[in-house]
């Protein structure tokens, strides 16, 4: 599996149009602070796309923005599969935080990742900045023949934007009849016990295994924190309350009120047993790539400072005899969900023939996509 196939244009457009901002060093959840609106989550007025005319609108943009072909390439896949597969909340939505980063300098337009293979199997990545979807799909048919050769390799990467839908990476290995993990971390917005300081970001942690057959993989990608930081964002925006053990207020209290929650930091879930989840992700991630830990990364929606973080990926084949494997893998997964049991990524999964995207998610990314370059309207098809 590669990444989407988009028209080479072979140019790299300057930011016009839109002007470039920088923003001082705020503390974590500022950057929502009072937004009890926010655009990225009203579904009052939507925009309903089929996947051809959504993947031209976020490959123009992305070049609009100023991303060069790789990085346009790389970016429009990944969030493709977000909008398709993953949350939606990582799909378009978040391409607007990759639209702005791009224009504000926290991510590099043009990066150049630079691959080191340290040992047989294993495989270290710079992402130079640029986006992490880049420095893993420059790497991936290298890595998946060592994986067959081999049986197992690990893909580590540093200096790179937040990872996105972490699910992408194994889901990208799934398809390709290998099992994956893969972890990565941001700033700091998780507490390890409430009262405590925000010292993890809610390093997620995502695992692919197939299923064959045409069957969808099984994908679990879950935060270390009782909730995604999407959530809290939502249930400002509508107004909602949160449930109790999500977060705490500034002041280290537990509230069930996500304004003020946004004004402090989530919890881990299952109190100490996450938050032991969350410091293992901290290690793989940060701790395997030598990137920052999530208490030295910079914010990630504001600034101009790259969070340049870190992200592990490791891969094995589903055993010796591996169509065996998988079949035995298939049928308990078919035993479970008969037994009522939810299966990640498998039951009630297919893929979406359309996408509704809020209509100021579609506005905002309309407006990188009037920049592009004349060459980077044409068709996808």
């Amino acid at each position: 599996m590669t990444a989407a196939k988009l028209p080479a244009i072979g140019c790299e457009h300057p930011m016009a149009g839109i002007a470039r901002r920088t923003h001082a060093r705020v503390p974590p959840y500022a950057f929502y602070e009072g937004r009890k609106q926010d655009w990225r989550f009203s579904m009052a007025d939507e925009v309903t796309l089929v996947g051809q005319e959504a993947e031209g609108l976020a490959a123009r943009a992305c070049r609009g923005a100023g991303a060069t072909e790789p990085t346009t390439r790389s970016l429009v896949a990944a969030t493709m599969s977000a909008a398709l597969f993953g949350p939606p909340t990582l799909g378009f939505p978040h391409l607007v935080d990759y639209l702005d980063s791009f224009r504000d300098g926290r991510i590099s337009t043009n990066p150049q990742p630079k691959l080191n293979r340290p040992f047989a199997a294993f495989f270290v990545s710079d992402a130079d900045r640029g986006i992490a979807q880049l420095g893993f799909d420059q790497a991936f048919d290298q890595f998946v023949e060592t994986v067959r050769h081999f049986g197992v390799a690990i893909f580590t990467q540093t200096n790179s934007y937040t990872a996105g839908e972490l699910g992408y990476f194994v889901r990208r290995l799934a398809a390709e009849g290998i099992v994956g993990l893969a972890a990565t971390n941001a700033n700091a917005m998780v507490v390890a016990k409430p009262g405590g300081p925000a010292v993890y970001s809610t390093n997620p942690l995502a695992f692919g295994f197939p299923m064959g057959d045409g069957s969808p993989p099984m994908i679990i990608d879950q935060a270390s924190s009782a909730t995604a930081f999407v959530n809290i964002v939502a249930a400002a925006s509508e107004g909602r309350s949160i449930p109790a053990g999500w977060a705490v207020d500034a002041d280290g209290n537990d509230t069930e009120d996500p304004n003020l929650a946004l004004k402090g930091a989530l919890l881990a879930f299952g109190g100490r047993k996450g938050a032991n989840v969350a410091l293992m992700v901290e290690m793989m991630s940060a701790g395997l790539s030598g990137g920052p830990w999530s208490l030295d990364t910079p914010d990630f929606r504001s600034g101009d400072v790259s969070p340049g973080v870190g992200m592990t990926v490791i891969a094995m084949m589903p055993g010796v005899d591996q169509a065996a494997r998988i079949a035995r893998a298939r049928t308990q997964a078919d035993r479970l969900a008969g037994l009522g049991v939810f299966i990640p990524g498998v039951t009630g999964t297919s893929k979406k023939e359309q996408l509704t995207i809020p209509a100021g998610v579609h506005r905002r990314i309309a407006e990188f996509a009037a920049n592009a370059p004349a060459a980077g309207n044409m068709s996808l098809a």
